[in-house]
């Protein structure tokens, strides 16, 4: 003992420092502190805020088409923004008269500096903008965004138009909550002051649409016009009063006609009240029958607050306004509640961390003793809490993400405490230490295990860091874990040199003197039990006979072997994550171009009362011609511009994770067969949108179809669409291009229209007035949470044929007293075809052909190489290129334009750029660990000899996966590099203990079998550990493929790396002497 105490390293002098120290109570005591302060803190959330900056640029050039737009806007822009630093994607789409650019930065990047650069880019460069055109409109996006509730105010009694304005004055009271962001209400009818003139009425009094506007804005007047000053007093003069109510307003004169004056009521109808429905919001649950009349308030926090507590507040404000402000005919029903699911995930997470830690300490009071662990115990709850504070400090929130890595950690970071106090208790039961004190013996076995344990600790961090540097979405999705693993690593390597060997002396006491210590056992060997003797039995021939040695690692070989088979053959298989249970999705209907709202969502309704029929299914609520409030995926998908008579989404909300046995994705899988056969029935396109379990993509298959020009990517991507239908597996199959149909063209005569002094703008705006309506001025009632319009329209039933158009009378705006023209005699109609589209990704044109995966085929990995087989059948030359194959693309798009190309993207993308990058950290994690054990054990061979035991891990992961019908994920191959360091750092010890016995003077053989039963006690503590703190993770969806990984992986391990280092080592040892 003297001889280590004299070079007791690192590990020995802060055992020795701290064993006895007062500090070490203190630090203890703080640690436990800390950690519930950071614990208390920390904002709770269910996912982790990946910040993604995507900006939206709006420009309009009214009339152009799309191919002008595109030419004139995209390309231009494009090229512009692509300078930016950051940008890594740049989206348009060019549209009749409007163009649409997505940037989208790279994860991480600061998002007011891409804002700011965003806007100094195209500020200095607005003196380009054409004539005609519009300055860019910039609506940035953030996950600070999406609305974490979702309150839906439903009545039988109550109309679209009262529950907008009830849900207008809620909204004011919430908006005044210090952590509320933004709020929006979804659905209902705004208040409108609607003037729906007669055509036939006007030209009867020789009045025009332009001149009911003229008189409606000149009449709602008021202004200050100054002071009158009498006798010491100012009296303030105000001219002209705005319109009161709908009758004062058709009291308006708006022309003189036979000498009497024309009233304002004469010629239109007035009326106070809804506006004409641009969306329809209904409610449907089990006990409400025929859907409701609903408006939907969602509501967004600010950046860092804490989910569950603003939840908490706004529904505390809304409980405290019923009966006041929200009658009891009004139902207020949460339809989204991030909070709550946030609280339960945070909760329950912190449960099975509780039962890990429990586990952990019953299995070490099993193998070695309540005292022993206790002192274990003690090392969990102080490292935890340290990590907890890292957390906090780091900026990360309470979310799954953050609290799988602590569990994650658990069996891990209790491996120095064990070998620690394994040692502790070994050297206190040596005779040779029977006069020596605990603390003596503490010391001296920190430093027997010290260096080597620094060492192992290192090369399992070494194995973990490399995944924090994943690129893309996954990247800060999947960080927390090694950030929080590699720091819990370091803290407990702290606390085992510190605080264990400082418990030990406090709650071990020494041994009696016994029989077998007077006999003077040697520390060099194993005690004489039944295991040493089945060790023996099992060693002895594998050391002795090369034949053994040789059958010995052909068995570990071809079971390796026909591990990896089962990848190749399918029965394993490859997934990036599997879909996590949500209490939610969507269904997203997109009704062929032309349908009216009211047929939207009569097929919205059917649809929601087919998944309303399954029995976990809550409510649901239709948003018909508006976006259901969104998520992070709907944030990406930009879900929140679908606008229009076509589009409707179907929110579906399913009971709690505990009252029902059916996982999220298998309902929605169930759904999907009766929604495609209505989608089917009506020609509509639909989507059954589930919340991703990682990263959002525009949709799980996304085909990018790029070619020479429109007509052969069109092409291409019919051919694709067709290939997507035939194969198995593939669903809610869609493309970016819209239904050809035909547009009326009302082509102005500009000989007539000159001779009767009107100009083709004039002609413009009237039809535009009639048609689309036009917001005159405003309807000035200060009690109104909302502003109110005054619209100028046709009626409705003048709006279903052109022939009742062509009747509107015109004059030029610049001559009143000239007589009215027919609309009729100044323009002809024409049919012409709807412009389609235009779509450009990274300044290359191209079409979305998009898809997704259910039924036999749940990842999109094996569905695209079965289509892969059919794209190489096509040719080329069909699409406007060179005889040959179609290229396909896998990680990047292709390079020349003049060539048909693919490129598949979405999950498929993403999965190839994890795995990609994973594999690249896996090469890193091998050099890292292969450079500490060259620097460590002084020779080259030696680390071969140790990393060589990591892939033997695979023979108990993957036959485990497919035993457990799990994908191989991504969270696999974390706990399979995990796993690697593990095996590494176990076998680093022992092969420190050959090499000690060897310096010891044993022979060879009898060193790597006595090291061997030595250190196989706490290997086997440490495994199991491992896996009992994996098991609480096991039942997650998401964290299946880690915890079956670290389990079967370490248990592989332990039972084939165990013997396989000791013999390659005493093969490596006896070729060298």
């Amino acid at each position: 003992m003297s001889t280590e105490s004299a070079h007791p390293g690192f590990a020995g002098r802060l055992a020795a420092a701290f064993v006895n120290s007062r500090l070490t109570l203190i630090g203890l005591a703080a640690s436990l502190l800390l950690g519930l302060l950071a614990l208390t803190l920390l904002p709770r959330e269910e996912e982790p805020q990946i910040k993604v900056p995507m900006i939206d640029v709006i420009v309009t050039m009214p009339g152009a088409t799309p191919e002008e737009v595109e030419q004139r806007l995209a390309v231009p822009m494009e090229k512009l923004l692509y300078e930016l630093p950051g940008v890594e994607y740049i989206y348009s789409t060019s549209t009749p008269g409007q163009c649409l650019l997505i940037a989208r930065f790279y994860v991480g990047t600061n998002f007011e500096e891409a804002i700011v650069s965003l806007n100094q880019k195209l500020q200095t460069n607005f003196d380009r903008i054409p004539h005609g055109v519009s300055r860019p409109l910039i609506k940035p996006h953030s996950i600070d965004d999406v609305p974490i509730l979702a309150l839906t105010f439903h009545s039988q009694t109550y109309d679209h138009f009262t529950l907008r304005r009830l849900a207008a004055q809620v909204d004011d009271s919430i908006k005044s909550i210090f952590e509320v962001a933004e709020t929006r209400l979804i659905g209902g009818a705004r208040r409108q002051l609607r003037v729906e003139f007669d055509p036939q009425a006007l030209s009867a009094r020789g009045l025009s649409p332009a001149d009911l506007a003229e008189r409606l804005r000149a009449a709602n007047q008021q202004s200050p016009s100054g002071v009158l000053r009498s006798r010491n007093t100012e009296i303030t003069v105000q001219t002209g009063a705005f319109l009161a109510s709908a009758a004062e307003a058709g009291r308006i004169v708006v022309g003189v006609h036979d000498g009497r004056p024309v009233y304002l009521e004469e010629v239109a109808r007035i009326s106070d009240g809804p506006e004409e429905p641009r969306s329809y919001v209904l409610f449907g649950s089990g006990d409400t029958g025929d859907p409701q009349a609903a408006v939907t308030l969602s509501v967004a926090k600010r950046p860092g607050a804490n989910a569950v507590q603003v939840v908490e507040t706004v529904l505390a404000k809304v409980e405290h306004l019923k009966g006041t402000l929200i009658p009891p005919e009004v139902g207020v029903t949460v339809t989204r509640d991030y909070g709550e699911t946030a609280a339960e995930k945070s909760n329950e997470l912190l449960l099975h961390m509780g039962i890990a830690v429990f586990g952990v300490a019953v299995l070490i009071l099993f193998f070695l003793g309540w005292r022993e662990s206790l002192i274990v115990l003690l090392a969990i709850p102080s490292t935890l809490s340290l990590t907890l504070l890292l957390f906090y400090l780091y900026g990360y929130t309470l979310n799954r993400i953050t609290l799988f890595a602590l569990i994650f950690s658990i069996g891990i970071l209790v491996d120095d405490a064990i070998v620690v106090v394994e040692n502790i208790v070994r050297h206190r039961r040596l005779p040779a230490n029977r006069r020596a004190s605990l603390r003596e013996i503490a010391v001296a076995a920190v430093i027997e295990v010290g260096n080597p344990t620094i060492l192992a600790t290192w090369a399992v961090i070494a194995a973990i860091l490399p995944m924090a540097f994943v690129g893309g979405l996954m990247g800060p999705y999947m960080r927390p874990i090694p950030v929080g693993a590699s720091a819990a690593m370091v803290f407990s390597l702290l606390i085992a040199f510190t605080v264990t060997p400082w418990a030990a002396i406090r709650i071990l006491h020494k041994p009696g003197a016994t029989a077998a210590d007077e006999g003077g056992h040697d520390p060099d060997h194993a005690p004489d039990d039944w295991f040493t003797r089945l060790y023996h039995r099992i060693m002895d021939p594998l050391l002795a006979h090369a034949g053994w040695r040789l059958g010995f690692f052909a068995a570990i070989v071809a079971l390796l072997v026909a591990a990896c088979a089962m990848v190749v053959f399918g029965a394993v298989k490859v997934k990036m994550l599997p879909f996590d249970n949500k209490s939610e999705f969507q269904i997203i209907l997109d009704m062929p171009e032309g349908s009216t709202l009211e047929q939207t969502a009569r097929v919205a309704a059917e649809m929601a009362a087919a998944a309303g029929r399954e029995p976990e299914v809550v409510n649901w609520q239709i948003y018909a011609g508006t976006a259901a409030p969104y998520n992070f995926n709907g944030l990406v998908r930009h879900y929140f511009l679908r606008t229009g008579p076509t589009v409707a989404d179907i929110q579906v909300n399913l009971r709690a994770k505990g009252e029902r046995d059916a996982q999220s994705h298998a309902i929605a899988t169930r759904v999907r067969p009766a929604i495609a056969a209505i989608a089917a029935k009506y020609g509509a396109a639909v989507a059954v949108a589930e919340v991703p379990p990682g990263p959002p993509v525009l949709q799980t298959l996304v085909a990018e179809v790029y070619g020479p020009d429109e007509q052969s990517r069109v092409a291409l991507a019919r051919e694709v669409r067709t290939i997507f239908a035939e194969t198995d597996g593939v669903v809610d199959i869609d493309w970016y291009r819209e239904q050809d149909r035909t547009k009326l063209v009302l082509v102005v005569d500009k000989e007539k229209a000159a001779l009767n002094g009107l100009s083709e703008a004039e002609i413009g705006r009237a039809v535009a007035l009639a048609l689309s309506g036009q917001s005159i001025d405003l309807f000035h009632q200060p009690r109104d949470r909302e502003e109110i319009d005054i619209v100028l329209q046709l009626p409705q039933s003048a709006r279903a044929r052109v022939d009742t158009l062509l009747d509107l009378g015109l004059r030029p705006e610049r001559d009143p007293r000239a007589p009215l023209v027919p609309l009729r005699e100044l323009v002809r109609v024409e049919e012409r075809p709807v412009d389609q589209p235009i779509y450009r990704k990274n300044l290359k044109p191209v079409i979305y052909v998009t898809g997704d995966v259910a039924g036999s085929a749940e990842s999109p990995v094996y569905p695209i190489l079965q289509m892969n087989r059919r794209l190489a059948a096509l040719d080329a030359g069909r699409f406007g290129g060179a005889p040959g194959p179609v290229t396909v693309y896998n990680l990047s798009q292709p390079f020349f334009e003049e060539r048909p190309a693919i490129k598949w993207d979405g999950e498929w993308h993403i999965t190839l750029e994890v795995f990609r990058d994973l594999g690249l950290a896996f090469c890193v994690v091998m050099v890292l660990i292969y450079m500490l054990m060259v620097g460590w054990f002084k020779d080259y061979v030696t680390p071969l000899v140790v990393m060589a035991a990591i892939p033997f891990s695979l023979v108990g992961i993957l036959p485990a996966h497919w035993a457990l019908g799990a994908f191989f994920t991504a969270t696999s191959m974390i706990g399979f590099m995990a796993g690697a360091g593990i095996v590494v750092r176990n076998s680093i010890i022992l092969v420190d203990f050959i090499e000690l016995r060897l310096s010891h003077g044993l022979p060879l053989a009898e060193a790597v079998v006595e090291a061997g039963a030595i250190r196989f006690r706490p290997m086997l503590l440490t495994a199991l550990a491992v896996v009992v703190g994996a098991s609480v993770i096991l039942a997650d969806p998401i964290f299946q493929g880690l915890a079956i990984s670290l389990m079967f992986g370490e248990i592989a391990s332990l039972l084939i790396s165990r013997m396989a280092v000791p013999v390659r080592d005493c093969v490596v040892m006896t070729r060298r002497q």
